[in-house]
């Protein structure tokens, strides 16, 4: 329970910082030398930009901390059980598919129907950020329930970007990162209990997956779910492993990544750009999509008794939670730039996932203000 509760902490407070880090960037790229300091993150290294680097290589370690928390969930923690796992997943597959269908209602036929993926995902580090304002009177299980759902979805954006968004596959280069793979689950199997060659070869795999064509952050949920999870603490697997990573990832990984990917300039009016049809997708899929398919899905899940409600949760608690699922950035951020060739497009994009993400958290925050009991009476259902 410690871990779960310093999970939550340190989440809350990455959800704080990179409200500011946003804040930040956009105010340098629209200021004084704002064209110099958006060029810093196209800067070439090794090859690469340096966008590129912290979108596929940082960000991949975001998702592996990302797997090591979702599987010890699934296997010790609250998700263990059956219906109370299926109830986020149904949820998560509710968020996905109204969202993308909405988007589509607006742009099928045109050229920016590609983008059909960007209002699917959920931002866990935003979203338990406005979750922690509510303070005390958040019960656990609300917490567990937003923080299932919003990393199943952005497992499933990540298998949308794997299908749908993968340009030039190269069958070699997947071959030889699902070899690898297979390499680690049977040193899984053989009860290898140290770290250190699961991440090595994840390292060699991560290169593979990239030339492959298929986007490389799926590689640190793999290698996540091929290490073991051990409880002895002198084990370094899974659990050690993943308190180690919290403090880099939450405090330096997604801080530097929403400063590269909110570098934008505002050129065109914001009349203009919300008229657009990608973004009236983006605005209505995240702001109205996420809540109606988390409940939808939800509703149905537990009518059908394929799930169960746990103690601490509501059907109006889980409403709320839905706004707060339509807080997009980090997985919608990337949906973004791979869906769009115009780099004003995907600037623009980006700019209407920042409003529709900040009116989605504004109303799951007033939602659930109203409807969670004072901080004495909260505790009962803890």
């Amino acid at each position: 329970m410690k871990r779960i509760k310093a999970f939550f902490t340190s989440e809350s407070a990455g959800g704080v910082l990179l409200i500011l880090c946003t804040a930040v960037s956009l105010l340098l790229a629209n200021g004084t030398g704002g064209e110099a300091y958006v060029q810093t993150w196209h800067r070439n290294i090794g090859g690469h930009e340096l966008g590129h680097w912290i979108n596929d290589l940082l960000m991949a370690i975001f998702f592996l901390l990302v797997g090591l928390e979702l599987k010890r969930e699934i296997y010790v923690g609250e998700l263990s059980n059956k219906k109370s796992a299926s109830l986020p997943a149904m949820a998560a597959i509710g968020g996905m598919l109204i969202p993308a269908t909405i988007y589509l209602a607006f742009n099928a036929g045109t050229p920016t129907q590609h983008g059909f993926g960007i209002p699917m995902a959920t931002d866990i580090a935003f979203a338990l950020g406005v979750l922690s304002l509510l303070g005390k009177k958040v019960p656990t299980s609300m917490k567990i329930f937003l923080t299932a759902l919003a990393v199943i979805d952005d497992l499933g954006a990540i298998l949308v970007i794997a299908f749908f968004y993968s340009s030039d596959l190269s069958f070699f280069h997947l071959a030889s990162a699902l070899g690898i793979f297979a390499f680690l689950l049977v040193l899984n199997r053989l009860k290898i209990h140290n770290a250190f060659p699961y991440l090595l070869a994840g390292g060699v795999m991560w290169y593979f997956m990239q030339k492959s064509g298929v986007h490389a952050t799926i590689t640190g949920v793999l290698v996540a779910f091929a290490i073991p999870l051990n409880e002895k603490e002198d084990s370094f697997t899974s659990t050690r492993l993943g308190h180690l990573l919290h403090v880099p990832v939450t405090y330096f990984i997604l801080p530097l990544f929403a400063l590269a990917n909110t570098a934008i300039i505002l050129n065109a009016s914001i009349e203009t750009v919300v008229a657009e049809r990608y973004s009236l997708g983006i605005v209505f899929g995240l702001i109205f999509g996420k809540p109606l398919g988390i409940f939808l899905l939800s509703w149905l899940s537990v009518k059908l008794g394929l799930s169960q409600l746990s103690p601490g949760l509501s059907w109006n608690r889980v409403i709320g939670l839905g706004f707060l699922g339509g807080i997009g950035f980090t997985m919608s951020i990337f949906m973004a730039l791979l869906s769009f060739d115009d780099h004003s497009v995907t600037d623009n994009a980006k700019l209407m996932i920042l409003l529709a993400s900040l009116v989605a958290g504004l109303i799951g925050y007033l939602y659930l203000k109203r409807r969670l009991p004072p901080p004495h009476k909260a505790k009962q259902s803890t």
